[in-house]
């Protein structure tokens, strides 16, 4: 456990990024009032996620490997996180559903009934619903995860000195 605390750590600050942001979504009216833009916004949550992953393999060089890591360790360290975060991700998924936004499955539902995006309203209630959602959440965590700490590593290792 002492070995993955800076993960542990990171995969908590995430999924506190990950809460916040929807309590913003919420109060701008995403999930309600501009509804019709938030499957657009909701993408910007890249830029503080990528951030965290950023920091965390800065912490992780810094604190577990005096400044000196290679993209392996980058790799697993950031992975862990992913791994620490998508095993978290139902969770999250439950509170955002049930106590930071509820009526936003209602709101989608209908709104995509409306525009047609879903045929019907059976349609929509199958896709837009908290157990999709949290099997969503768990593959998005894995595959984002993944792709997110690969490049990440790449920038945060350290580079080879020609001295």
């Amino acid at each position: 456990m002492a070995k993955i605390r800076l993960e542990i750590k990171w995969a908590m600050i995430f999924v506190a990024t990950s809460l916040l942001w929807m309590v913003l979504e919420k109060l701008v009216g995403l999930h309600s009032t501009h509804i019709d833009k938030q499957m657009y916004l909701t993408n910007l949550f890249a830029i503080p996620a990528i951030t965290v992953y950023v920091l965390a393999l800065i912490d992780k060089k810094t604190k577990a490997y005096n400044g000196h890591m290679s993209y392996k360790q980058g790799f697993v360290s950031g992975m862990i996180i992913t791994l620490l975060v998508a095993a978290i991700s139902p969770l999250t998924q439950w509170i955002i559903s049930t106590i930071i936004t509820p009526e936003y499955f209602p709101n989608v539902i209908a709104y995509s009934v409306k525009i047609g995006y879903h045929n019907s309203l059976a349609e929509a209630e199958a896709y837009f619903n908290l157990q999709n959602y949290m099997i969503q959440s768990v593959v998005g965590a894995l595959i984002i995860g993944f792709i997110t700490t690969a490049i990440v590593a790449m920038f945060i290792k350290t580079k080879k000195s020609n001295l």
